[in-house]
């Protein structure tokens, strides 16, 4: 039997093998997620369930809740709330970004390293794809003239990821705006999976969305990253382009009709506390920066570029061992998880997440460095 090919997506897989089993999960890429009582009571409404008791549990409204879409387009200066779309997860909107707009024989741009998906996807659907690098030697950055060097006549979409997983790195608004002149002057559009938006170690570095550039762009988001309601499993699409919100509305019906509704009535108070949820977050992230900056500084073995965004890091190890070795090892002998750089593609690398509870961090930072002192005394 055939069944269509699919390239296993290498960080889930290693994730759902090995992070259930840990004592200490210090890859984690959310900031510390509520719980629903937690979530009630930081933002003001802990008889919030009772208050819509009453809500009957239809299939809501296709393209989403008018008020959620309302307050999500508040993110963005050039979106009207008709234009957004919530999904399952960034992921899936991601996936309906691909299959409303990816044809086979199209070639698609993806930055990498980066989420698997953002390139294993359209590959799936017959696309052509080329990898546009980030440097590390250059501050995990690409060069806008290999990005045009890459661009061909059957280019429909270029994809990007900034802040980036699993690097770290953001794309200020001078690299955007080159980007989105490419893809205007090759008749492609640009989508951005801005997962990580917002969460800045220093607040000087803020970059407007993407979709605030250019009509030929569009965004991706979520609830689990930036707002820690990782449980609820919802996204969105953004785009002030019609001609994408005409082609995303026709093919939704095949994947997603709609959201919960109780989800959907959840994700609209989030959004009305979204500041100070941001501050929350905002303070455990820059916190956690500080204690693994400090602990990369005494660690010789440990180097990094630093990140400017979002809430991983990739730290690059000087020793002769694979990465996934590595990771398994640390998992056997210190029960602590971080993920291998294999599953992005480049070795000698290990994906750190920094938006844990401050004590998981000091206690899996230990962890790591008497793991790594064991090697230094072989």
């Amino acid at each position: 039997m055939k069944f269509v090919k699919v390239k296993p997506f290498l960080v889930e897989r290693f994730m759902g093998e090995y992070e259930h089993n840990v004592e200490l999960n210090i890859a984690e890429t959310c900031v510390k997620p509520f719980t629903l009582g937690e979530f009630l009571e930081f933002v003001g409404e802990p008889d919030f369930l009772e208050k819509i008791k009453d809500l009957q549990l239809t299939y809501g409204y296709v393209e989403g809740l008018p008020e959620l879409k309302k307050g999500l387009s508040g993110f963005y200066k050039n979106v009207k709330p008709d234009t957004i779309f919530t999904t399952h997860g960034a992921i899936d909107a991601n996936f309906q970004v691909f299959y409303s707009l990816v044809e086979s024989g199209d070639t698609v741009i993806s930055i990498f390293p980066t989420y698997q998906q953002l390139y294993s996807v359209p590959e799936s659907f017959g696309a052509k794809i080329k990898l546009w690098h980030l440097h590390e030697e250059n501050n995990w950055m690409p060069d806008l003239d290999e990005l045009n060097e890459l661009v061909d006549k059957k280019t429909k979409l270029i994809v990007v990821n900034s802040p980036n997983n699993p690097t770290g790195a953001l794309l200020d608004e001078k690299m955007l705006r080159g980007i989105t002149e490419i893809a205007e002057d090759a008749n492609a559009y640009v989508l951005n999976d801005e997962s990580y938006r917002g969460l800045y170690i220093n607040p000087e570095d803020w970059v407007p969305s993407i979709v605030d550039i250019s009509d030929r762009a569009i965004a991706t988001n979520s609830f689990s990253k930036p707002l820690s309601l990782t449980g609820l499993r919802l996204g969105w699409i953004a785009t002030s382009s019609e001609e994408v919100a005409k082609e995303l509305t026709l093919h939704r019906d095949y994947t997603t009709i709609s959201i919960s509704l109780l989800i959907e009535k959840l994700a609209a108070l989030a959004i009305e506390h979204a500041e100070k949820i941001y501050e929350r977050n905002l303070k455990i992230l820059r916190k956690n920066f500080k204690l693994l900056e400090e602990w990369i500084k005494e660690e010789p073995l440990v180097d990094w570029v630093p990140p400017k965004a979002g809430t991983v890091a990739f730290l690059r190890y000087n020793l002769e061992i694979p990465s996934e070795e590595l990771a398994i090892r640390l998992i056997k002998e210190k029960s602590t998880f971080l993920v291998p750089g294999s599953c992005f593609g480049i070795e000698n690398h290990l994906r750190i997440g920094y938006g844990n509870p401050v004590d998981v961090m000091i206690e899996g930072l230990k962890r790591f460095k008497e793991f790594l002192d064991s090697w230094r005394q072989n």
